[in-house]
C-alpha cells in the first residue's frame, strides 16, 4: 500500500485508519449531533438524497460490488507474552494490528523475492 492510499477498518463499532506501517489510528467522527438532533426525518432524508455519496445503490451497482479482500479465519497462535502484551497495550484492535504486521511482512517478502 503506497502513502497515497488510505484504508479504513471498522473494529467493534470504532473506525480506524490503517497507516502505512500497518498501525491503526482511531478516526474521530465529524457528525454535528446537535444539528442532526434538530432536524426532522424529512430534513435528514432530503439531505441524504442530495448527497451524491449517500444515494442508494442500484441492482447493477450491487452486481459490480467486490467482496472483501480475504475473509478472516479464527486460529489459535502462540505468541511470546511480551509481544502480545505490547499489541494489547496499543488498545482495542490488537488482533487486527497483528494481522496488519504479518501482511506487511508478506508484502515485503514478495517485493524482496
Amino acid at each position: 500500500m503506497s502513502g497515497s492510499e488510505s484504508r479504513a477498518v471498522m473494529l467493534e463499532g470504532q473506525l480506524y485508519q490503517r497507516l502505512d506501517n500497518g498501525a491503526l489510528k482511531p478516526l474521530e467522527g465529524k457528525t454535528d449531533w446537535k444539528r442532526l438532533d434538530a432536524m426532522t426525518d424529512a430534513d435528514v432524508a432530503a439531505a441524504a438524497e442530495a448527497d451524491p455519496d449517500a444515494r442508494p445503490m442500484s441492482d447493477d451497482d450491487w452486481a459490480k460490488a467486490a467482496p472483501p479482500l480475504s475473509p478472516k479465519v479464527a486460529v489459535g497462535i502462540r505468541l511470546d507474552a511480551d509481544v502480545l502484551a505490547w499489541f494489547k497495550e496499543q488498545g482495542a484492535g490488537y488482533q487486527t494490528r497483528i494481522n496488519a504486521v504479518l501482511r506487511r511482512y508478506i508484502e515485503a517478502q514478495g517485493r524482496a523475492g
